[in-house]
Order: structure tokens, then sequence, then C-alpha cells
């Protein structure tokens, strides 16, 4: 079985260590080097994995045995790391949000097309058990025409990335880009353009900074207009308590013509429900349905969803397909995040291209 040599680049991140257990059950991956410009950390990586390791990542890059890198830099670090690797050929999944800006992933785009390499990013939340459910049921028009959808994503506080010593980057806005819309939010801009095969074209936006006082934003807020006509809610931030389970509140919520969907996404756990409510006649589970959709346990970055993420990218990548999640899908969630900003500072609706799309 032909097996995919992988680098991981950048271990100031919280999720670098998680994606090794996912190479390591995927048959046709094998990690063979990490680089880590701090050589204490990298001495600590190296120690606890036995994977050779190398402070400059070029040295990593000109490995003839790695066909794949997965980059996990600062984020605005990540678009000459992508130019690099793409220039010594090798394909690149870029860890979310791929970069600071939009021009940088168009940098990074532009490299990976001139080079004739694959460029991702782990948007896994496409991969959920229970985001294919609900695509199903959207591109067979059980929900009818979507006409509203509503997002939240509301993490832990913001200081833990100082606390842990690991990614503090993350709370200074020229380098991480942007807040939690930036970094959690783009997750459901995905997901939304997912599920409606649609972009967005404008947006409404307003954040604060009064719950912490730091460069980045703490909570966010975003409404975005599709080129359809749906209009799609964002409530994005780094807010709840240390004693919330699981350290996330999330919920997705679509809203049709015909039906409507609520769900709970069950942050690190396996059993999801899915509240499915449909006037639509082939809806034979129906007229209402609580859908029970239980996942496989996986140790790792996104449970399950990381792994089958990164399973269908390599399989596309040894196979000579493209992935199913592109830099330029990478690239249209960053220019929405932009568009809020823009619009949180303008106090005016913002057109996506406005922004540069």
């Amino acid at each position: 079985m032909e097996r995919l040599g992988v680098g991981i680049i950048g271990f100031r991140h919280l999720h670098s260590l998680d994606y090794l257990p996912h190479f390591d059950a995927i048959d046709r991956t094998e990690v063979r080097a990490v680089a880590e410009a701090d050589p204490a950390y990298l001495k600590r990586v190296c120690g606890q994995t036995g994977i050779d390791g190398y402070e400059n990542y070029n040295t990593l890059l000109a490995r003839e045995d790695i066909g794949l890198v997965v980059i996990l830099l600062p984020h605005a670090e990540c678009p000459d790391a992508v130019v690099q690797a793409a220039s010594a050929a090798k394909h690149v999944i870029v860890e979310k949000p791929m970069a600071d800006t939009s021009e940088g992933i168009r940098r990074m785009i532009a490299a990976a097309e001139e080079a004739g390499v694959t460029l991702s990013s782990p948007y896994c939340w496409r991969a959920h058990p229970a985001s294919r459910k609900i695509k199903k049921l959207v591109d067979r028009g059980i929900l009818g025409q979507i006409v509203a959808l509503e997002g939240r994503c509301a993490a832990g506080s913001p200081l833990r990335y100082m606390e842990n010593g690991i990614s503090p980057w993350l709370n200074r806005r020229a380098i991480a880009g942007g807040g939690p819309m930036h970094n959690l939010g783009t997750h459901w801009i995905d997901l939304f353009r997912w599920f409606l095969a649609d972009e967005v074209l404008q947006a409404t936006g307003m954040v604060s900074h009064l719950q912490h006082r730091l460069d980045i934003e703490d909570n966010s807020f975003g409404i975005v207009k599709f080129r359809n006509g749906a209009t799609a809610t964002l409530d994005i931030s780094y807010s709840v308590p240390k004693a919330y389970p699981a350290g996330r509140d999330l919920f997705i919520g679509l809203r049709g013509s015909l039906g409507m969907v609520s769900w709970s996404p069950a942050w690190g756990g396996t059993a999801d429900e899915v509240f499915v409510v449909s006037d639509h006649p082939d809806f034979e589970e129906g007229p209402q349905k609580t859908l029970r959709i239980a996942s496989d346990a996986a140790v790792g970055y996104g449970g399950v969803s990381g792994r089958v993420y990164l399973s269908e990218t390599v399989d596309a990548i040894l196979d000579g397909r493209p992935p199913g999640i592109s830099g330029k899908d990478g690239l249209r969630a960053v220019e929405v995040v932009e568009a809020i900003y823009a619009s949180a500072e303008t106090g005016r609706v913002v057109t996506v291209e406005d922004c540069g799309a």
C-alpha cells in the first residue's frame, strides 16, 4: 500500500499534537518529521513522539520522503510557509482559518496552483455524521427552500491561550487576524456555505471587548445574507465560564419553507440529537423526529470528524483528485469574517466583494 509521508510544522498551537493519533490511525500515512522554531519545545515534542525534528522547517521541506505537510503556525506566518512548501512540491493542509488575512490565503492558492499541489484546510464539521445527515435533508428538499440559519459557538476565555503558554499569539489581532469570529466563526460560515451550496453576498457585524478588554474581541455577532436570499445569524465568542460542560456552547439551526432543524452538537461526545420537523410528504420519519446520531470515538483533533476529514483528504491526494475542502473554501470563509469586521468598524452593511473577494 502506498503511504504518504507527513511533516507537521508548528507546535505553538493547541491542535498540533492532536493530529498525530489521526495520522497513526490512517493506514496510508506516516508522520516522518516535525518542525518547531523553539528548541526547548521541539526537544519536548520529539522526546514525546520519537519523531525526527527540525528547528528550520525548510530542512523538513527538503526531505524527499515527505509529500504532505500540515502547517499550524501563527496565522500571520502561514502564507510564507505555504509558499515555501508549494515550492518544494509538497501538498499542504493549513489549520483554519489559514491566515490572518484573505490576501494571505490568495497567496497560498496562487502558489499551490502554480506548483500543482493540493491545498486544503480542516473545516472538519462537514465530516460530522450529523452535519452530513442535515446536508442530505437539505439536498433532498425535506426542509424546502432554506430561508434562515443560526449558528452559535461560545468557547472559553481567551486568557487560556496565555495561561497554557502554547499560543498567546491568538490574542494579538496583528498575528491572529481577529478573535473568535476569525478563529471559530469560520467553522460555521464554511458549514453554512456547504449546506446551501451558496456564497455570502453581504454582512453586518458588531463586536465587543467588554468582557476581557483585549486586543481581539471576546464577543462577536454577524448577520449575513446569501446570494439566494437566505439569512444567517452568527453568535461567536470566547465567553463561557470554566464550569461550562465540555467548555463549549454550540448550536446549529436551519429553517426552510417546509421544515426546520435544531442541533446542539455534543462537543467532545459521540451521541448527537438532531430535531427535525418537516411538512414534506417524503419525510418518512416525520412530521417530527429526533434523530439520534452516533459517532465513533476517535482520539485527536475534532474526534471522528477530524479523522474522516484527514482520511478523505489523503485519499484525494494519493488518488490525484481535488480535496473536498479547498483553499478557496478557506478564502471564502475569511472574506466573510473580514466583511463582518468591516461592518462592525463602519456601522454599515458591507458587500463581501468590497473586502476583496
